[in-house]
């Protein structure tokens, strides 16, 4: 089980916070804990980190649902997580919550920071059918990226001196106020291009064609999110490469048919095997699986196959394959065929006898879905 505190707790917010209140609570959670105002406090630090985990996710409304949903073992995990980001990754991707002026400009410029810029992130679709959703599967797929070119040469950036940010000195009743914002000249980076080859964009970027292994874990599901940090465009004049972000797409089986972790399948008998029993075969995931039909089987009867679903995407187990009965009518008889029904037809056996105790349709409906 997960050690990690709940990222509500952490920014001090419930389920039903608005963006801007959980943007309102990160600004005074990064303020408290901020390096500049704790220095040397390891503790501070940690939980500095830990509200930029906290809200990398909660102010993402995809990683939200995915947390809400899953919690920690939400697939993919949502991207780069605070404890793993460097001060740098933590300035870069959440400064501008502070209207442009940074964490700096609230404690005098903190020994003059400058700031990484992040790559922009890709996002691709990736098609599954219903047997790699069920094992998990690696998938090799290509992406087009923007890299660094080779030969690309830069320089310090003269507005900011390298430094990525700008200071303004402003004089009020109650002593000089510092402000820092980004480099509106080099964006943050510090640098600008100096030389760049023929082919190059202005950004000193090139595309490039990436072969990139991504391990698909069993229980995804059609429209689920899933990030790869650091795989996406690279930044311009260095940084923070961008992430990949990929789209599950779940190609719909011709038999069986997904609901949750269960699967369902429609099986057809004739009124014959319903009344006599049978033994058939049925698809499922990884294989067919022989069925016993047992006599006087109803039509709309739901049958169990226990631990034949789909794999929890969280570990609690496999969900259930279920069999809907269909006992199946000819819509057309041979002559034969009439005089032998006909025969039959004022049979006591053969009127509805429905049990008192046999649940309707709705009924077996909730027990099975509920």
């Amino acid at each position: 089980m997960s050690t990690k505190r709940d990222y509500y707790e952490i920014l001090g917010v419930n389920k039903s916070s608005t963006p801007e209140e959980i943007k309102k609570a990160y600004r005074k959670t990064a303020i408290q804990f901020h390096p500049d105002k704790n220095q040397g406090n390891k503790e501070a630090e940690e939980k500095f980190k830990e509200a930029a985990e906290a809200y990398e996710v909660l102010s993402d409304e995809t990683k939200r649902a995915q947390y809400d949903r899953f919690g920690h073992s939400r697939p993919g995990g949502g991207g780069p997580q605070g404890h793993d980001m460097n001060m740098d990754d933590i300035f870069s991707q959440f400064g501008d919550i502070f209207g442009g002026g940074g964490f700096d400009s609230f404690f005098g410029g903190g020994g003059g920071r400058s700031r990484q810029r992040k790559g922009s992130n890709l996002r691709i679709k990736l098609k599954l059918t219903l047997d790699e959703i069920s094992n998990g599967v690696e998938k090799k797929i290509k992406v087009n990226r923007l890299i660094q070119a080779e030969g690309v040469t830069f320089k310090n950036c003269t507005a900011c001196n390298g430094q990525g940010q700008v200071r303004k000195v402003v004089n009020t009743m109650l002593g000089q106020m510092v402000s820092t914002t980004t480099c509106p000249t080099c964006h943050g980076a510090g640098q600008i291009i100096d030389k760049r080859p023929a082919g190059v964009d202005s950004s000193g970027l090139t595309s490039k064609e990436d072969l990139i292994s991504v391990k698909i874990p069993a229980g995804v599901a059609d429209g689920m999110q899933l990030s790869m940090s650091g795989k996406g465009n690279d930044a311009p004049g260095g940084g923070i490469p961008g992430d990949l972000l990929i789209v599950i797409e779940e190609v719909e089986d011709k038999d069986l048919k997904r609901d949750g972790n269960n699967l369902v399948y429609d099986l057809h008998i004739s009124f014959i095997d319903a009344a006599l029993g049978t033994s058939v075969e049925v698809p499922s995931v990884g294989g067919k699986v022989r069925l016993k039909i047992e006599p006087g089987t109803q039509s709309g009867k739901i049958l169990r196959l226990r631990g034949k679903g789909i794999k929890d995407i969280n570990g609690y187990g496999h969900g259930d394959q279920l069999i809907y009965i269909n006992v199946w009518t000819p819509k057309k008889l041979s002559p034969e065929e009439k005089t032998k029904l006909e025969a039959l037809r004022t049979s006591p056996n053969f009127q509805p006898h429905p049990d008192a105790g046999e649940k309707g349709f709705f009924e077996r409906m909730k027990e099975y879905f509920g």
